[in-house]
């Protein structure tokens, strides 16, 4: 199938044109072999300046065979184990580099294109992505989202120009990639919750265009959930990852049209994004979607508490007595973070709120939090997609869910819901 992506490009009732950078996307069985076709129409150079770029294990997965398409191309493999978006192998595959090449083929997943699109900006090349794994969202993502010296940071980055989405290479992925991709949509029902109340406290800027399409991609992923990993016939199967494949792309879309992570990242990647950065947890032998699946059970069990105080008047407003200095120097500090942290939360989105007026506020509130799903039932689509849910099962305490609740609203200075509770006293 293909993605018209010039549907998604013109003036929109919200105000704005959307742009789409991404030039066409591609997914089917055998895509791969259409490559050099494909690259011929969008790159007139040699191919000694065209790069691989990819890990250990996503170049036995796809890259040997993107090698043989595009001859005398250069490879670069980074080392699987512990490969993280980071300044450190933002380095590591920067040294290889060289000045020679005008194009980045990305051959992987969530890491490898994170620094495949952070070098191609700071290089001014275009770059190409070759999912190997359908475990993230981000592919056609405009933002990197980066560790960097230790802190999480969203940097400016390039869309790919093209996507080849080979089926017959990310539905063999292992199936925790996969269950990571759908973790990671899930995660929208949140994020476009706090969108939502963002805009309705602050009038931030948002599109209903956008959402609808975030909205179209989560009912993409939860239509096919069974015959991702059922036992189903292989033409059925295929046809469920191809259509998972498009849900991600969908949101990547969504980010593009917007130009920043706003409808696909709220309070639960905040959380994923808090125990990134180590501060109050060992390294996990995590993905990105798993923090964020257990993210979105902690953030929706708290919005919906939250909702039912809101409806039975078991609350009240307080007065907001700034950043929790103490907590975020205890936590940051040992690692050299606490002035980064500081940095990333000004201005102190708290400190725009006018405290009498968001209080008449929270029954609309409510009735946003009323469109999220029952905890139950995104218990249901996680167990279902073989999800991770809870924090025991990534090696986590359950008494870190306190901590990461009063924390993980300041890794991004971005209004969440998450946040403004800081302005609620439960009764």
């Amino acid at each position: 199938m293909k993605i018209d992506v010039k549907n998604f490009s013109a003036s929109c009732h919200c105000g704005r044109e959307h742009k789409i950078h991404v030039k066409e996307i591609i997914i089917e069985a055998g895509a791969i072999d259409k490559l050099p076709v494909l690259l011929s129409d969008i790159f007139t150079g040699k191919p000694e300046e065209i790069c691989i770029l990819c890990d250990d294990n996503t170049y036995l997965a796809a890259g040997k065979l993107v090698e043989e398409k595009v001859k005398g191309c250069k490879v670069i493999k980074l080392p699987s184990k512990g490969l993280h978006a980071d300044n450190h192998n933002v380095k590591l595959a920067e040294e290889q580099l060289d000045g020679r090449i005008k194009l980045i083929l990305a051959v992987g997943a969530g890491t490898i294109h994170d620094i495949s699109r952070y070098l191609a900006n700071k290089r001014g090349i275009p770059f190409v992505s070759l999912p190997t794994a359908a475990s993230v969202d981000g592919f056609v993502s405009t933002v990197a989202a980066m560790t960097w010296n230790g802190l999480k940071k969203t940097f400016p980055a390039v869309s790919p120009i093209l996507v080849v989405a080979d089926t017959n290479i990310f539905s063999k992925a292992p199936y925790r990639l996969t269950a990571s991709g759908i973790s990671d949509l899930l995660g929208k029902y949140t994020a476009l919750a706090d969108w939502e109340i963002a805009h309705l406290v602050t009038d931030e800027y948002i599109c209903s265009k956008v959402c609808e399409l975030e909205h179209k991609a989560v009912d993409e992923v939860c239509s096919c959930l069974s015959d991702l990993r059922g036992n189903v016939p292989e033409e059925k199967r295929i046809k469920a990852y191809e259509q998972l494949m498009y849900a991600l792309l969908l949101s990547g879309i969504a980010m593009q049209m917007v130009g920043n992570s706003r409808p696909a990242s709220g309070a639960e990647h905040h959380i994923s994004h808090l125990w990134e950065m180590e501060v109050i947890n060992p390294p996990l032998d995590a993905y990105h979607g798993e923090k964020v699946s257990i993210g979105l059970m902690i953030v929706a069990e708290t919005y919906h508490m939250m909702k039912e105080a809101i409806r039975n008047r078991q609350y009240e407003i307080q007065s907001y007595s700034g950043l929790d200095y103490m907590c975020l120097k205890e936590s940051f500090g040992p690692k050299g973070l606490y002035e980064g942290m500081l940095e990333e939360n000004k201005p102190d989105p708290l400190e725009q709120i006018d405290i009498m007026e968001f209080g008449k506020l929270l029954p609309k509130i409510a009735d946003i939090l009323d469109k999220l799903p029952s905890v139950d039932t995104i218990n249901q689509l996680l167990t279902e997609a073989g999800c991770k849910k809870y924090v025991h099962e990534i090696g986590l305490d359950e008494r870190i869910i306190s901590k990461t609740i009063c924390l993980s609203p300041y890794v991004r200075n971005r209004l969440t819901f998450m946040r403004l509770t800081k302005l609620i006293k439960l009764l």
